[in-house]
């Protein structure tokens, strides 16, 4: 009996040896750049998450509305075992179809101070695992990296080194004015958030190793407003080999006629009478301004300009002269995310609006969007809605970039199931992030098979074109390639499959239009 108990107790201490060795072996200090950093290992996985990363300064007082500055190094370990601030930005809440998930949480600190990355890794420092950077929308006006269905544990299950990051949004990312064009550097302001971007993809060249990935197989993915700041990424000369492919689900800025930016003159003219309407006679003025008080008084439309230095030329001019930076692309947007800003018009009313703006070619125009009768003519201007501000934007980008490299096109056609006032958007704007990242037990939605069986395939698409450029594997349907010739694209419904692109006779139409 003595003997088993000895027995048992060494069976049991080399146990808690083992067990002591595991847990050191995840909380084991990386270094970076800047220092020291601890993460959280998974209770469920080998992926250990580092959030909370500063990769910039705090742009705050005199760095308001200026380019990010290198974060300081510091000594000790840093334990990066929570998310950061998120950008300054109204408080969140649950509207139209978006509930809580699609937001930042509602009691997370909003500030300024937000310019901090996250890294989900399950890879070894000496590995070498591809790289994804997600990019959150929220129309440049919100959004942050702890959104709930942006966790990056299922995609860094599947060999991916896993990075989110904060960029500024709204007035703090995008505010321009003569006196802050003077003082840049570079003769021109605006544009923070997209500086913000740029600078966590340096940051991810440098520091990316550290956590087993690979600095040369990076790609940006993004939604949204995320996409279309993949879109300005990748026109950008300040990106130059910072990354080699890119995901943008619905968003760009490829055609100027339905969603231009403006230039850097009218930016700043803007500024100066915002500036002039608080009275400041200074950018040191408005420097000494609380945040809340920009943020109330400061009002507009905020975002992206053409500068003349993150943007030298509109995008579309950029990419007519071949000087965007070369990527392989995966494009694509949702059947039902037509938004409108008016009021739904009867079939009578439609018919005039269109009548007298297409004039001899409305009938081609009817043949496309149909008003026979007001359910009908509600659907066509839904569709209308969809096509001009995603659909013309992605199919665009698919085109030009599909001359010079490879390009996977998708439509999201699924309806993400809902209860009560979710239940009829449908495949709605956004819809797919969760089934794209594997990400369905986030959002509180009455899962069925069918969505987890859709979410393990198109998780998988993305998870293969990040590592290797092509979205095709085993078991999976065969997803080809995009030409303008061939145009046929990855229907991700109930049953994924490729087809002859449904629309392209419309998206050509509205397109001829705009150059008549």
């Amino acid at each position: 009996m003595k003997s088993f108990k000895i027995l048992a107790i060494s069976i049991a201490a080399v146990s808690v040896s083992f067990t002591m060795i595991k847990t050191n072996k995840a909380g084991t200090p990386i270094k970076i750049e800047t220092g020291l950093i601890s993460g959280v290992k998974s209770n469920t996985s080998d992926v250990v998450a580092y959030k909370g990363i500063p990769f910039a300064l705090p742009p705050v007082g005199d760095l308001r509305w200026r380019a990010p500055q290198p974060a300081k190094p510091w000594t000790g370990v840093r334990k990066c075992d929570a998310y950061a601030n998120d950008p300054y930005q109204n408080a969140p809440h649950a509207s139209g179809m978006w509930s809580d998930e699609f937001f930042i949480p509602p009691a997370s600190t909003r500030s300024e101070d937000c310019l901090y990355l996250n890294v989900w890794t399950a890879a070894k420092p000496k590995e070498k695992r591809p790289v994804l950077v997600w990019i959150y929308g929220g129309g440049f006006n919100s959004g942050g990296g702890d959104v709930p269905i942006y966790d990056g544990e299922a995609t860094a299950n599947k060999g991916i080194v896993f990075v989110s990051f904060n960029y500024r949004v709204g007035i703090f990312g995008s505010f321009s004015h003569p006196e802050l064009s003077k003082e840049s550097g570079y003769n021109s302001s605006g544009n923070y958030g997209l500086l913000d971007q740029i600078a966590a993809l340096k940051w991810v060249q440098k520091n990316i190793a550290a956590f087993g990935g690979d600095p040369n197989n990076v790609t940006i993915a993004g939604q949204s407003a995320g996409s279309m700041s993949v879109n300005c990424l990748i026109a950008s000369p300040l990106c130059k080999n910072l990354f080699q492919k890119a995901i943008a689900e619905s968003g760009a800025y490829m055609v100027s006629a339905a969603r231009g930016m403006a230039t850097l003159q009218q930016s700043e003219e803007q500024g100066t009478r915002a500036a002039a309407g608080l009275k400041a006679a200074s950018i040191a003025d408005l420097r000494k301004m609380t945040a809340e008080d920009i943020q109330q008084q400061m009002r507009g439309a905020f975002g992206p300009i053409v500068d003349g230095y993150v943007l030298p030329e509109p995008i579309p001019a950029i990419f007519a002269a071949n000087k965007q930076n070369k990527v392989i692309l995966l494009t694509g947007w949702n059947e039902n995310e037509g938004m409108l800003s008016g009021q739904l018009k009867n079939a009578e009313s439609f018919k005039k609006q269109e009548t007298d703006a297409y004039g001899a070619n409305a009938d081609a125009f009817f043949k496309f969007y149909p008003a026979a009768n007001d359910d009908e003519a509600t659907a066509s201007q839904y569709k209308l809605s969809k096509d001009m501000m995603f659909g013309i934007q992605n199919y665009t980008l698919a085109n030009v970039e599909g001359e010079k490299t490879k390009v996977y096109m998708y439509r999201f056609t699924h309806r993400v199931p809902g209860i009560g006032e979710y239940a009829k958007y449908g495949a709605f704007h956004s819809g797919e992030v969760t089934y794209a990242y594997d990400n369905l037990k986030f959002l509180n939605r009455p899962w069925q098979a069918i969505d987890r069986e859709l979410a393990a395939t198109i998780s998988s698409y993305w998870a293969n074109f990040i590592i290797t450029g092509n979205p095709n594997g085993k078991g999976l349907p065969e997803w080809p390639a995009y030409t303008a010739s061939d145009s046929r694209i990855m229907i991700l419904g109930d049953k994924p499959e490729a087809k002859e692109m449904p629309d392209k006779g419309a998206l050509d139409f509205v397109l001829a239009g705009m150059k008549r």
